[in-house]
């Protein structure tokens, strides 16, 4: 008879860290609640929802898109080249992880002057009170991402370092949140209506 062993230490600490994946399901439910309004408005509101998605700018939307998931990869590059003590190599995967989330918010900067130029603001109506929320909601998350990414970056580069496999690993939890989270907002907010 075979029996196998469950391994609770992988259930009660994931990758990161309990903490970590508390937050990061409180925000994905946050998040989400907030698009479930948005659909169950869309629907009652269709002609201005379906107007006020034609005045968005999906290539820019689709370039932020590519930007973090690129980073993804880089940061998930860096979590695996950490672990195998290449601090160099992990190092420099975060510095372009950073890139991509800054990238991210120029183009999201572009985005929302173009907006405020037209008059585009979240009191034009309610799609645009949603998409300013949102948007600007994962904004601040991807600068708190980067935040953490760059601190990262420095306390592993330092000498006699105490920075773990663990701290990295919650780094890119986080990061990958936001990815996430713009997988979600990208189709929901560009694409229907």
């Amino acid at each position: 008879m075979n029996t196998t062993k469950i391994d609770y230490k992988n259930i009660y600490y994931p990758p990161g860290g309990i903490l970590i994946w508390i937050i990061i399901f409180l925000e994905l439910i946050t998040f989400g609640m907030a698009l479930v309004a948005f659909v169950y408005d869309g629907t009652k509101n269709y002609e201005v929802f379906h107007q006020s998605k034609l005045q968005l700018n999906t290539t820019l939307g689709l370039i932020n898109t590519v930007f973090l998931l690129t980073s993804g990869y880089f940061m998930a590059k860096a979590v695996h080249e950490f672990e195998h003590k290449n601090i160099s190599k992990a190092s420099l995967y975060l510095k372009i992880t950073a890139l991509g989330g800054l990238l991210f918010i120029v183009v999201k900067f572009f985005e929302y002057s173009a907006k405020i130029e037209h008059g585009l603001t979240p009191d034009t109506n309610s799609f645009y009170m949603y998409y300013w929320l949102l948007t600007a909601f994962h904004l601040i998350h991807v600068l708190v991402g980067l935040v953490i990414i760059l601190w990262t970056n420095y306390s592993m580069k330092k000498p006699n370092s105490t920075t773990e496999a663990e701290d990295v690993k919650t780094c890119g939890a986080f990061w990958h949140m936001c990815d996430l989270i713009w997988l979600l907002l990208f189709p929901v907010l560009y694409l229907i209506f």
